[in-house]
């Protein structure tokens, strides 16, 4: 078995020429790699027919810096990492790139608001949120902890502890 031709991303087509049979474009399915040296101890392959449409997932890759990370100091959180499409195993994408420049504090970009290609449909829900700004958790403890200070009187209440005096 010889590997001829490999297309670069995490969905790899490859063509396998195998002894006594014509070329065969797979996908690679799994593989086995050693703990120590990270060698590939074995392979496993998905046979595919070029004319029939397949699903696969694939990556988000974010571009740029959002507007909510630079002047508002919030944190890009990502929601999803990948995506499931469907197409024609030629027409793998090696990723999904969104720009998040324009995204504020408490916006996100959902799948459907992303430009599509004509050469893949998504599977997963068009509603799912991928990324989103959110401000930093711990501002919002501190927060949250300076407005409980405000609410709370500025000296604490004295209890008196022993016994009553009798009175007269």
């Amino acid at each position: 078995m010889r590997i001829l031709h490999s297309k670069s991303g995490l969905n790899t087509l490859i063509t396998l020429k195998i002894d006594g049979a014509g070329d065969t474009r797979v996908l690679v399915k799994n593989v086995q790699l050693d703990p120590i040296t990270h060698a590939v101890l074995h392979a496993d392959f998905f046979k595919v027919a070029m004319d029939r449409t397949i699903q696969v997932t694939i990556p988000i890759v974010v571009k740029g810096e959002a507007r909510g990370v630079k002047q508002q100091g919030g944190i890009l959180e990502f929601v999803r990492r990948e995506i499931d499409v469907e197409c024609l195993p030629s027409d793998i994408p090696n990723q999904l790139e969104i720009d998040v420049t324009e995204l504020a504090v408490n916006q996100g970009i959902r799948l459907r608001d992303v430009a599509t290609n004509p050469k893949w449909t998504p599977v997963t829900d068009p509603d799912s949120m991928l990324v989103h700004v959110i401000l930093p958790r711990a501002e919002e403890s501190a927060a949250a902890e300076a407005g409980a200070a405000a609410a709370a009187p500025a000296e604490p209440e004295v209890v008196k502890k022993g016994k009553k005096e009798d009175e007269g």
